[in-house]
């Protein structure tokens, strides 16, 4: 009887050992390190590829204009607001013009005694010009004379001498009446220069557009050349558009756009690219790109985001091929291709890539071939895989 019960609980045992035995070699072999790979599979097909590219911008201003004085000096008065409409010439805020006003009054009153000098230096040129007129008539007559032997010699010199005297206060006279010219045009270039002084107080906008920014209030001392006031052009808005320089082939002038403003996301608006710009951004790895509205929407804010798809045309009658499937060994762009069910690494040559995720194919595959499209991990040449619908599965 004992002996009975110790065979059963041996067999007992046995089974549990083998089917335990069995379950770790069920594991092995599916999750192990000698499962196989599970992978899905895609068949290179012809198709067309949109070859478009994207990316983000922001809505700014072609035109914008910051309006400040050339001197530094205290804000006297704003005039207008954020949002308000101006037009070309129109005045916008004044700076305080401290004692500029009074020094401009002081150089009024010397311009106009420089001209009453002017005017006297002027009198006294005819005056001299008569007495020199005189006495030159009168030293001609004396000579006559003297040379009749009428008078005396020193009459005659007398007469010569007043002559000389006249000549050299003539002489004077119009020294004199040249510097009060000089005095005049200097005073008067002064004047002149205080008027534009005296304008540029006066912040007026050089065209028409839209108050953006307020950037000083009365009473704020502001230095030359800092803003107080901020305008755009509403007519000239743009998208500033960055694209990835390694996705940016073909960027270019003059390509169509599709526009989605970040409050608007179910309208496209279209666009085209106005500009593209000389210099990228060497740290983001960036191009850039304006991109203009065909037609600007009602009620457009600045600095609003965007998204920018740019239409480059399609490329029909390709190879296509998921970019997920595209590997790289070596620096080499491939893919895995199914060879009597096992993996073999192909290298390809390609071309446009598009949006939705296809690229194609130009050198390396043929319609119908397999390749794997997602692996659960890298693949080597002696991978065995497992064809699989899906890897979620």
């Amino acid at each position: 009887m004992k002996l009975t019960s110790v065979l059963s609980k041996r067999a007992a045992l046995g089974v549990f050992g083998l089917v335990v035995a069995a379950a770790f070699a069920m594991v092995v072999a599916r999750s192990g390190p000698l499962a196989p790979v599970r992978v899905t599979v895609v068949e290179v097909a012809q198709g067309e590829v949109e070859p478009d590219l994207f990316g983000i911008g922001t809505v700014e201003a072609r035109r914008s204009y910051l309006i400040g004085p050339t001197a530094a000096g205290r804000v006297q008065n704003v005039l207008v607001d954020v949002g308000d409409m101006v037009e070309a010439g129109q005045l916008l805020a004044e700076m305080d013009p401290v004692d500029l006003n009074d020094r401009a009054a002081a150089l009024l009153a010397s311009v106009r005694r420089a001209a009453s000098a002017m005017a006297s230096a002027e009198a006294q040129v005819h005056d001299a010009q008569a007495r020199h007129a005189l006495a030159a008539a009168n030293a001609k007559r004396y000579v006559d004379l003297g040379e009749k032997n009428f008078i005396s010699a020193s009459v005659v010199e007398a007469k010569l001498q007043e002559q000389a005297s006249a000549a050299a206060a003539l002489k004077a006279a119009e020294a004199n009446l040249a510097a009060a010219r000089q005095d005049m045009a200097r005073l008067s270039a002064e004047r002149e220069g205080m008027t534009r002084q005296q304008q540029n107080l006066r912040l007026v906008s050089p065209a028409d557009g839209v108050v953006i920014s307020r950037d000083a209030e009365p009473g704020t001392t502001v230095v030359a050349g800092q803003a107080v006031l901020r305008l755009a052009d509403p007519a000239s808005l743009w998208v500033k558009t960055r694209f990835d320089q390694g996705r940016s082939t073909g960027l270019a002038e003059g390509l169509k756009a599709e526009i989605v403003l970040r409050s608007n996301p179910l309208q496209v608006l279209a666009g085209k690219v106005a500009r593209v710009e000389p210099l990228s951004d060497s740290v983001t790895e960036e191009r850039i790109a304006q991109v203009a509205f065909d037609a600007l929407p009602p009620g457009q804010t600045i600095g609003e985001l965007a998204e920018v798809t740019l239409k480059r045309g399609k490329v029909e009658s390709a190879l296509v091929l998921p970019n997920a499937s595209i590997r790289r060994q070596g620096g080499v762009a491939g893919v895995w291709k199914l060879e009597d069910d096992a993996p073999q690494f192909v290298p390809v040559r390609l071309g446009e890539a598009g949006l939705d995720g296809r690229v194609q194919v130009l050198v390396g595959l043929e319609a119908g071939d397999k390749v794997v499209a997602y692996s659960e991990k890298e693949l080597a040449a002696d991978s065995n895989i497992k064809v699989v619908e899906s890897l979620g599965k």
